[in-house]
C-alpha cells in the first residue's frame, strides 16, 4: 500500500501497538470474555488491554475475578504479542504462510529490535519464535507441578500456561483471583525460582539469550552480552541485599522481588506494607529495568551501565568504555538523551496524578507511576481506585514505557539534520 511505505518504522510500530490495544479493548468488552454477571467500563478495558499488549501487569480489575476463560485467553495473547512485539509476530506469520519478508518489513524489525544493521534478520525472528516456545514450555511444566497440588487437572493447566507466558514476557499478571498475585505462594521454593528463571531470561534480550547458548564463553560474548551479564547479577545481588536490609521479608522472598521488579511486577508480599526505604529501592530496580532487545521494560541496564561509566570517566579523565572496549560518543548521548527523557516522563506523570489523586500519598503514586513506565506491574494497591482520567494517564505512561521515550519523542518529526548551522560560541556550566 502507497499510504504505509511513507510512512517511517517507528510511526508504523507504534501504530501497531496502538491498533492491537485498541482491539484488545474491544475483545475485553464483549459479553463472552466476562464472566456471568459482571460488567466492564471503557477505561478499565483500554487499561488491561494496554497493560498487557505493553506487558505491564498493573490492572484496574482483577483478571481471573472479571475476565472468563475466553477472556483470559485474549489477555495472555496480548501479553504474547506485547511481548514477542508486534512486527515480530507479523513476521511469523508471513514465514508460516510461505512468504517473503519484504524490505519495508526488514527495516521495521530492525527499528523494533534496535538492530545495527538487516543482516539476518529472518534468521533472529525465527530464533526469537523458538526461544519463546522452548522457554514457556518448560515453564508450563514446572509451574504445572505446583499449581496442580491445588486445582483440578484442567484449570492446573490453564494457570500453568498463562503464568508461564506472562512471566517470560516480564508481565505480572495472574488469575489466581481476588488481587492476591503470587502471596498464597511467598514460601513455595519451585514456583519461586521459575518464575524467576523466566522473568530473567525473558528480561536478558533474545540475541544476548542467543549467544549465550550459542559460543557458551564469557570472554566471546561481544560487549554488549557481557554488559547486559555484568548488569543483570550485580542488581538481582544488590537488590536482594537492599531488600532483605529494609523489610522483614525471607530471603527468598527478596530475590524474587528484585528479580520481578526488574519488570514482571509479581508480588508475594504486600507491598502495602513495606517501608518507604523498600519501595524506593524497587523504584530504582523498576526505572532501571530489563535489557534492549528483551521483553521487559525501563531505560535498560545498559544505559544505566554507560551512564555510571560516563560519569566516573569524566571524573577520572579517562575514557568511557567496558571490558578493553570503547564506547562510541553517539551511544553515550543517547544514553543520556534516553535517561532525561524517562525522568520528565515519571515527573510530569507523578506531578500530574498528585494534582487529581491528592488522597493518596507521593511515594505510592511515584511507585504506580515509575511502575507503568518500566512497564512492571507492581502496585501498593492503588490502581483499582484510581479516578478514570488517572488510569488514562497511566495508559499512556504504560505505553511511551513500552515503546520507548525516544521512539516517542522522534515520530513526530522526521527533518534530517540540515548542512548549514551556526557558529559556536561556549557557555559556563556548573
Amino acid at each position: 500500500m502507497p499510504l504505509i511505505k511513507k510512512i517511517s518504522p517507528g510511526r508504523l510500530i507504534v501504530l501497531g501497538f496502538a491498533l492491537v490495544i485498541i482491539m484488545g479493548t474491544i475483545l475485553l468488552m464483549l459479553p463472552i470474555s466476562l464472566n456471568e454477571g459482571v460488567e466492564i467500563s471503557f477505561i478499565d478495558a483500554l487499561f488491561t488491554s494496554t497493560s498487557a499488549v505493553c506487558v505491564t501487569g498493573l490492572i484496574a480489575v482483577d483478571t481471573a475475578d472479571t475476565f472468563n476463560v475466553f477472556g483470559r485467553t485474549v489477555v495472555a495473547m496480548l501479553i504474547q504479542v506485547g511481548g514477542l512485539g508486534v512486527t515480530s509476530v507479523g513476521v511469523g506469520f508471513i514465514l508460516l504462510v510461505g512468504k517473503k519478508v519484504s524490505i519495508k518489513g526488514r527495516k521495521i524489525i530492525k527499528e523494533a529490535m534496535n538492530l545495527e544493521s538487516m543482516k539476518g534478520l529472518v534468521k533472529i525472528v525465527k530464533a526469537v519464535l523458538l526461544m519463546t516456545l522452548l522457554f514457556e514450555l518448560v515453564g508450563v511444566i514446572l509451574s504445572y507441578i505446583v499449581f496442580s497440588q491445588d486445582y483440578e487437572p484442567l484449570k492446573a493447566l490453564g494457570i500453568s500456561i498463562f503464568h508461564s507466558i506472562a512471566a517470560f514476557n516480564n508481565s505480572g499478571f495472574d488469575i489466581l483471583g481476588g488481587l492476591q498475585n503470587l502471596i498464597p505462594y511467598q514460601s513455595n521454593i519451585l514456583l519461586n525460582l521459575t518464575t524467576c528463571f523466566l522473568i530473567i531470561f525473558g528480561g536478558l534480550g533474545f540475541l544476548v539469550i542467543k549467544e549465550i547458548f550459542e559460543k557458551r564463553s564469557f570472554k566471546k560474548f561481544c560487549l554488549h552480552t557481557k554488559v547486559v551479564l555484568l548488569m543483570t547479577t550485580l542488581l538481582l545481588v544488590v537488590g536482594t541485599i537492599l531488600l532483605k536490609m529494609t523489610e522483614n521479608i525471607s530471603w527468598l522472598g527478596a530475590f524474587f522481588f528484585s528479580t520481578s521488579a526488574r519488570t514482571a511486577g509479581f508480588s508475594t508480599y504486600n507491598l502495602g506494607t513495606f517501608t518507604n526505604a523498600g519501595l524506593f529501592t524497587l523504584i530504582i530496580l523498576m526505572f532501571i529495568g530489563a535489557s534492549p532487545g528483551s521483553t521487559g521494560g525501563g531505560v535498560k541496564t545498559t544505559t544505566a551501565f554507560i551512564i555510571a561509566k560516563s560519569l566516573y570517566a569524566n571524573s577520572t579523565n579517562k575514557h568511557c568504555g567496558a571490558f578493553k572496549r570503547k564506547f562510541p560518543v553517539s551511544i553515550i548521548w543517547k544514553a543520556f538523551n534516553l535517561i532525561i527523557l524517562a525522568f520528565l516522563v515519571v515527573i510530569i506523570g507523578t506531578f500530574t496524578l498528585c494534582i487529581l489523586e491528592p488522597e493518596n500519598s507521593f511515594m505510592q503514586l511515584l511507585f504506580e507511576v515509575t511502575s507503568a513506565f518500566g512497564t512492571v506491574g507492581l502496585s501498593t494497591g492503588i490502581t483499582p481506585h484510581l479516578t478514570s482520567l488517572s488510569k488514562f494517564i497511566i495508559v499512556l505512561i504504560m505505553f511511551i514505557g513500552r515503546l520507548g521515550p525516544i521512539t516517542m519523542a522522534t515520530i513526530w518529526y522526521q527533518k534530517k539534520l540540515p548542512e548549514a548551522h551556526y557558529s559556536e560560541e561556549s557557555v559556563i556550566i556548573g
